[in-house]
């Protein structure tokens, strides 16, 4: 009794309670959030997330993450072609456009869709007219996560990212650093290595770039 009386006089100062450093409780509330983020995110990408280095971050960093992966998680896809017709882009088929307008109508369409949070890559070995066929054809038609209001987050189009023998080959041949060509050879000796060729068109360094200036939750 004695010493939880001296504890509570230790907590008084002129009769006014003075209130007690909450830091240890609050951090350890915060190890349990992160801990059940961690898992729920896990469960959400069906244990095919890795998260190496990620409890290095500083606590509130990781938190943030956490919660931003289940946001993604969840999140319902957008119609990348819907969104840009139904914000008034003109997007007419290839055929359709003619030589005069064809960059108005590439331009308009990569700016409408930087405004949303979702931005080109790797376009240099393609002409406006390939790369209007293949926004187009196929990369407006995949479903894609976006949080337009979230600037910490954006949503990157590779058109060579899909991973097959060909966008493989045409990063080999346009966009592959002599390290990163050196690196290839040495994992996969076996394959096919191609000259290395200068990109003939100077579009990406114009491309609009997003602006991430930290790591803050959604929810």
């Amino acid at each position: 009794m004695e010493d939880k009386r001296e504890t509570e006089e230790m907590n008084q100062i002129g009769g006014d309670e003075v209130e007690v450093a909450t830091e240890p409780d609050e951090a350890e509330a915060q190890r349990r959030r992160i801990a059940t983020l961690r898992q729920k995110a896990e469960e959400l990408s069906g244990g095919h997330f890795t998260n190496e280095g990620i409890e290095q971050l500083p606590p509130e960093m990781e938190e943030a993450f956490w919660r931003q992966i289940i946001a993604y998680e969840t999140a319902e896809p957008t119609d990348l072609f819907r969104l840009l017709v139904e914000g008034g882009v003109s997007l007419p088929a290839p055929v359709l456009v003619s030589e005069e307008h064809l960059a108005d109508r590439l331009w308009e369409t990569i700016y409408f869709l930087a405004t949303h949070g979702c931005y080109l890559e790797n376009t240099d070995h393609l002409s406006d007219r390939e790369l209007y066929n293949l926004l187009w054809e196929r990369l407006l038609r995949e479903p894609a996560i976006l949080f337009p209001d979230d600037p910490n987050y954006a949503y990157h189009i590779d058109t060579i990212g899909s991973g097959s023998e060909a966008d493989q080959q045409i990063y080999l041949t346009y966009y592959a650093t002599e390290e990163d060509r050196l690196h290839w050879t040495h994992n996969w000796p076996e394959d096919r290595l191609p000259s290395r060729i200068a990109r003939p068109y100077d579009r990406d360094r114009l491309l609009p770039r997003p602006y991430l200036p930290r790591l803050e939750p959604l929810m």
